[in-house]
Order: C-alpha cells, then sequence, then structure tokens
C-alpha cells in the first residue's frame, strides 16, 4: 500500500478517476497500484511524482505494518534481550 500517493492525490484535490485521465492511465491501474496490489513501472512512478509535485522516494514509500509495535514478548524466545528464563 502506498499511503503517500493516497495522501497526495487528496492534498491535491483531486479524485483517482480525475488523475487517471489526466495521466493517461486507466482508473483500475491506478487503483491497484494506490492499494499496493501492482507495482508502478518507472515511468508510471515518474509521472506520478512530478504530477503531484513530490519526490518519487516519499510517493512511494510503503507502510506494510501501520501501527505494529514489535516487543520482546512478541519476538521467539532466542530473539529476545531478556533471556532468564531459558
Amino acid at each position: 500500500m502506498f499511503p503517500n500517493l493516497k495522501l497526495q492525490i487528496f492534498r491535491a484535490r483531486t479524485h483517482q478517476n480525475q488523475l487517471a485521465e489526466a495521466l493517461g492511465m486507466h482508473e483500475t491501474t491506478l487503483s491497484k497500484i494506490i492499494h499496493g496490489y501492482r507495482e508502478p513501472s518507472e515511468s508510471q512512478r515518474r509521472i506520478l511524482a512530478s504530477y503531484l509535485g513530490v519526490s518519487e522516494s516519499w510517493l512511494f514509500e510503503k507502510y506494510e505494518d501501520v501501527g505494529k509495535t514489535t516487543t520482546d514478548a512478541d519476538k521467539p524466545r532466542a530473539e529476545r534481550n531478556d533471556k532468564s528464563d531459558m
């Protein structure tokens, strides 16, 4: 998923279908890119970043596990910092 892409589309006050049309891209292709079901090609990355006025690297950051934190209790015993219960 590319949440920054979704955010930037919102900030540009445009809709996904309008953006797809402006870029000559099929709307379902853009939707799949936004939701992480399809990786954008290099040219699609450049075009989207340029059109939205942001860097490619920021626009296409992935957030796989947003809000998920890992504590020692979640890790396998061999990876825990405190191994006193062994």
